[in-house]
C-alpha cells in the first residue's frame, strides 16, 4: 500500500472523472466505490446512496476521488506533473486533457525542456506534461507563489522530516533569488514536485487536492497529526491543513477495512463515530464497528 495517496475533491463527478483519467494511462483501473449512508449524506449535503468515494489507479499509482459538493475548487496551486517518454504520447495526452479544458502554458519547447505544457482539464484539475523519463509517471506538484514564495526549500525539508525514506531527487534554484525553480523530492516512496514563482497572482493551495496518509496504528496517527498540524489548522474526520496550506487526511488503514464491510449497519455506525472526531481514534472506531 502507498503511504501517501492523493485525494481529488469533486462536486459530484468523482466516478466520471475516475473513468476518464483511467482511460488516459496504461496500467490504470477503477477500484472500489463507496456510497453515502444516512449520516454521511446529512453531514455533506449529498444524496443518500450517491457515490461518496472512488478508488482508482493511474499507471499503478493509487488515487481517491471524493464527492463532497461545490465547496473546494482545483487551482494550479497543486497540479499533477506527468513525465512522457515520447512526443507522440505527450501530444495524445495533451489533446485529451485539453478537450473541454483550457491551456495555461502552451505545449512547446522551453529553455528548461524540449517539450512542456500546462493545462486544466474539463473538471478544472491542472496537469503539467514534460518530455522526460522519471521513475514515477505522475507526481503531485506544488506551486508556491505570493505569501509562500521563498518558503519552498523550507517546506521540502519540513515534509522530509515527517516521513521515513525521504530524499531530494533534484533541486534547481534561481541564482538571483535563491528560490526553488524546480525540485523533485520523495516522501516514503511518493514523488512530489515543488516550484516557486515571484508573481503576486493568487494561485492558492486548496483542500481540493489533499493527501491521505495511511497509518498502521494509533501511534502513527498521533505522530503525523501532531507534527503536520503545527502552525496549521485541524478539521473534522482526520483532516488538517499544514502551515503551508497543504491538506492532509491522517487515516488509519483499519478504517478503510471497516468502511468496506458489507454490513451497512456497521459502516453507518463507524461513519457516525468518525463525524464526531477531529483526530481519528482507532479504539472508538472499533467500538462503533462492533
Amino acid at each position: 500500500m502507498q503511504k501517501i495517496n492523493p485525494c481529488l475533491w469533486f462536486d459530484h463527478q468523482a466516478e466520471d472523472a475516475a473513468k476518464f483519467y483511467t482511460s488516459l494511462f496504461e496500467n490504470s483501473k477503477v477500484g472500489r466505490i463507496a456510497r453515502y449512508g444516512k449520516a454521511g449524506a446529512q453531514a455533506s449535503g449529498q444524496k443518500e446512496g450517491s457515490v461518496m468515494t472512488v478508488e482508482f489507479e493511474l499507471h499503478g499509482q493509487h488515487f481517491l476521488g471524493l464527492n463532497g459538493g461545490p465547496v473546494f475548487k482545483f487551482t494550479p496551486g497543486v497540479s499533477l506533473f506527468v513525465s512522457c517518454k515520447t512526443e507522440a504520447e505527450m501530444d495524445n495526452l495533451w489533446g485529451k486533457l485539453t478537450k473541454g479544458g483550457s491551456t495555461i502554458w502552451e505545449l512547446k519547447k522551453y529553455p528548461w525542456s524540449e517539450k512542456y505544457g500546462w493545462c486544466e482539464d474539463k473538471y478544472g484539475l491542472s496537469w503539467q506534461l514534460i518530455l522526460a523519463d522519471h521513475k514515477q509517471k505522475i507526481a503531485p506538484a506544488f506551486l508556491f507563489m505570493d505569501k509562500l514564495f521563498g518558503k519552498g526549500e523550507e517546506a521540502i525539508n519540513f515534509y522530509m522530516s515527517q516521513f521515513k525514506n525521504s530524499n531530494i531527487e533534484s533541486i534547481h534554484r534561481d541564482p538571483k533569488t535563491n528560490s526553488v525553480m524546480h525540485a523533485m523530492f520523495s516522501l516514503d516512496g511518493q514523488e512530489f514536485v515543488l516550484m516557486e514563482g515571484e508573481s503576486k497572482q493568487k494561485q492558492e493551495i486548496t483542500p481540493a487536492i489533499s493527501f491521505v496518509i495511511n497509518c498502521k496504528n494509533q501511534e502513527e496517527v498521533d505522530q503525523y497529526w501532531t507534527k503536520l498540524s503545527q502552525g496549521g489548522e485541524t478539521s473534522q474526520c482526520g483532516w488538517l491543513t499544514d502551515k503551508y496550506g497543504v491538506s492532509w487526511q491522517i487515516t488509519p488503514t483499519i478504517l478503510t477495512e471497516m468502511m468496506n464491510d458489507r454490513d451497512a449497519a456497521k459502516t453507518e455506525r463507524v461513519m457516525s463515530a468518525m463525524l464526531k472526531m477531529t483526530k481519528l481514534d482507532i479504539e472508538k472506531l472499533k467500538e462503533a464497528y462492533k
